[in-house]
């Protein structure tokens, strides 16, 4: 199930309105996602937007560490990545 939210593209001003708070976040091409990862949003998008890991982008925002962690996982496996 992917997440609920429309997709960005990955670019400085999106990856500047991320918020600096744990979350979930899913990368995609085309509308397809390709990867699925979690942290500090800001910190983890700055990261794909360096490397080219996608060219869309979106996020849901977590309170802890330990749930964007294993909202990650529960993504990751409904992709089947």
């Amino acid at each position: 199930m992917p997440l609920p939210k429309r997709w960005q593209t990955l670019n400085r001003p999106t990856v500047g309105s991320a918020p600096e708070q744990y979350g979930v976040y899913e990368l995609g091409e085309e509308g397809e996602v390709v990867e699925v990862g979690w942290g500090v949003l800001r910190d983890e998008l700055k990261d794909a937007l360096a490397y080219g890991s996608g060219d869309e982008v979106r996020w849901e925002t977590c309170q802890t560490k330990a749930e964007a962690k294993e909202l990650a996982a529960e993504h990751r496996e409904r992709a089947g990545l």
